[in-house]
């Protein structure tokens, strides 16, 4: 039987890579769970001629109706046993336009923590009797600690953090795995601001690749570019009279 694979956000860049990694190991039963299903069709022809006997589809829901949610998640998964989820939607504000408009702030904050985290309840519970799977969930290197730059973004994803954490605890004793994804800046659209500034940024299809085989592995956490894991360890142990002095 073809492995059966969800993506939440199919349509942004880090998830499009996964999704052509997927299909080109073997054919596969793959939903892509996006906003708009005319966007996805682009994409859904891409996969498809590269996995011709791949099953394909694309479902749309609105990201912030908790009661959507819930009623996609039933009818993707329609008692048919799912083998991973990647959850990969999000949005990157700027953090000044953030502080100046309030209901911007609180998009930012629902698209890219309470959103995540309604879709990982909401997938836990069905697959949760399968006894089986992977629900895997991005976040970011922004979620460590807060930090002027983007912290509305980053405490948003410090929320993923969070609840992806208490998840793992939750399904400790059941084979059910979550995977918490924390990449460092990568060149998607979503940051095309931020390198039209000349910030480096890692390749799409590396992180992809890194979380795809750390997906695999069964991994709990996976820093992408591995460099990360160390960066932030050291930013997450820097003294605060240190830290407030830097311009990050």
């Amino acid at each position: 039987m073809m492995k059966r694979i969800v993506i939440v956000g199919a349509t942004s860049g880090i998830a499009k890579e996964c999704a052509r990694i997927w299909v080109k190991e073997s054919p596969v039963d793959l939903t892509l769970v996006v906003r708009d299903v005319a966007r996805a069709q682009p994409l859904i022809a891409d996969l498809q001629v590269r996995s011709p006997h791949s099953k394909i589809e694309a479902i749309a829901v609105d990201f912030n109706d908790a009661t959507a949610i819930h009623n996609i998640v039933e009818v993707v998964y329609h008692s048919r046993t799912i083998d991973n989820v990647l959850i990969a939607h999000g949005t990157l504000p700027d953090q000044v336009d953030c502080e100046k408009d309030l209901n911007l702030c609180k998009e930012t904050l629902e698209i890219n923590g309470v959103s995540p985290c309604l879709f990982a309840e909401a997938f836990a519970q069905v697959m949760q009797n399968q006894g089986k799977g992977n629900i895997a969930i991005i976040g970011s290197v922004a979620g460590d600690r807060g930090r002027k730059s983007n912290y509305i973004y980053g405490a948003a994803k410090g929320l993923v953090s969070r609840y992806a954490q208490g998840m793992q605890h939750r399904f400790a004793d059941n084979r059910l795995k979550i995977t918490l994804i924390k990449p460092g800046p990568t060149a998607t659209p979503m940051t095309e601001k931020m390198r039209s500034k000349g910030m480096k940024m890692a390749p799409p299809d590396l992180v992809a690749k890194e979380i795809v085989e750390g997906i695999a592995k069964g991994k709990t956490v996976i820093y992408t570019p591995k460099k990360w894991q160390i960066i932030m360890l050291i930013i997450q142990h820097l003294p605060s009279f240190v830290f407030n002095k830097l311009n990050i």
